[in-house]
């Protein structure tokens, strides 16, 4: 999903990974659209232009359809971009259902976060919320979900893996996003 994407602007490819995006609108009732600054907007791709914000209540929640008891790469990313004029890069919480994935701090990372995380689902419904934990407001960029093979990772009911570092070494200039696992 391209959060704070217009409808109309649903779907489009993006060129460089082939990953197809669409509007968020049909998978949360709050927040507001918004759009890096001018400045920033051509440093990033099409994906990370628009964002969704939450200057509204403490915990606002993407609601996802899944299939119970299939393991999800959950991807999300955070890009400010100065969006509301303010250069006060925001902290939060990333929550899925109840439980707290991580804080989303920008002061440690400079310009953008990106979280991903393996999660079993418990439950057909899957809550992705953006929890409020100080002055600033949650914002997100884009947030993706891909079913993986049952046989690509064991785990039990619910528990979650949490990327700690990806490294890819390689000098042909192609980018990687995921592997292929031919579902």
């Amino acid at each position: 999903m391209d959060c704070g994407l217009l409808p109309d602007g649903s779907p489009y490819t993006n060129p460089s990974t082939g990953l197809t995006f669409t509007s968020d609108s049909s998978f949360i009732e709050s927040g507001k659209n918004g759009r890096v600054s001018k400045d920033s907007e051509r440093n990033f791709e099409k994906a990370f232009v628009t964002l969704r914000y939450f200057p509204d209540g403490e915990r606002n929640c993407y609601n996802l359809n899944v299939t119970q008891g299939t393991n999800y790469l959950i991807r999300a990313a955070f890009l400010y971009g100065n969006y509301d004029g303010l250069n006060t890069v925001p902290n939060f919480d990333l929550f899925i259902g109840p439980n707290k994935v991580t804080t989303v701090n920008f002061n440690a990372t400079g310009g953008g976060v990106f979280v991903e995380i393996i999660h079993m689902s418990r439950s057909t419904p899957l809550d992705i919320c953006l929890v409020k934990t100080g002055t600033t407001t949650p914002m997100i960029s884009t947030l993706e979900l891909r079913p993986l093979r049952s046989d690509t990772y064991i785990s039990a009911i619910g528990s979650s893996l949490l990327l700690y570092f990806r490294g890819y070494l390689n000098d042909s200039g192609v980018v990687l996003r995921y592997v292929n696992f031919n579902l």
